[in-house]
């Protein structure tokens, strides 16, 4: 049984993105569609790109297939895609069409209304704001960058995914994030809408909040045992200065 946020005393945040701070339907509705249209020619025109090759050399080892070609590498990132699957290359991927995307005004990011007005306030009261995503940090970036509200990224201090920190349901990929940003665990609190996420961060000694959107996929699972706000309003968060 979740029970509501209570008052947390911490150094710094820690942010989910896709049903945490934004809608998982506008990634999946609007950015899935935008990067599938264009892995192919990213694919072929790009392959020599550092980023793009070692995206590639990392779906060939998870498949198995070392001459895989690039059409049996698209049909694989789009397999991917289908199974909402968390694979690094194909975030890493994803990331750089999108970064691409939101450069050229193509895309603009989504934030729900009450993030951004919180963000600020913490971000104020020298609360420390970080970002853990599957989705990569050049992705990251360019969703912060490109916000309705304009450029967030002042307001972040870090940004962590999958492969600078590790699988987001692994404790120690928590341990490895608290120990990049010098603070220890018990100082920091993860917000997160996936019940395996907060779990892992709070075997790492976070704090962890459940964030319970409508209509987020995760809603009607819930949050387990941790405690749950339905919008960053209901979060209340400070830093002590003793």
């Amino acid at each position: 049984m979740s029970v509501p946020a209570p008052a947390f005393d911490v150094d710094a945040v820690v942010l989910d993105i896709e049903g945490t701070t934004s809608a998982t339907g506008f990634v999946v509705d609007v950015l899935y569609p935008y990067s599938r249209a264009r892995f192919a020619e990213l694919l072929t025109e790009r392959a020599v790109e550092p980023e793009v090759a070692r995206a590639v050399a990392q779906v060939r080892e998870l498949t198995g297939e070392p001459e895989a070609d690039p059409a049996a590498i698209e049909k694989t990132l789009n397999a991917w895609l289908d199974d909402d699957r968390k694979a690094t290359p194909l975030k890493t991927l994803q990331g750089i069409v999108w970064a691409e995307g939101f450069g050229r005004g193509d895309l603009v990011s989504h934030f729900y209304d009450d993030v951004v007005p919180a963000l600020r306030a913490w971000h104020l009261a020298g609360l420390r704001l970080y970002v853990y995503s599957s989705g990569s940090v050049s992705a990251q970036r360019a969703w912060f960058t490109n916000s309705p509200a304009g450029d967030l990224m002042p307001l972040v201090s870090g940004l962590y995914d999958t492969e600078n920190a590790g699988p987001k349901q692994e404790p120690a990929s928590y341990r490895r994030i608290a120990e990049s940003v010098g603070t220890d665990g018990s100082r920091l609190l993860f917000l997160s809408d996936r019940p395996g996420e907060l779990d892992a961060a709070r075997a790492a000694g976070w704090h962890a909040v459940g964030v319970r959107r409508p209509g987020e996929p995760y809603y009607e699972q819930g949050v387990g045992d941790h405690a749950q706000a339905g919008t960053f309003d209901e979060i209340t968060v400070s830093r002590s200065t003793t």
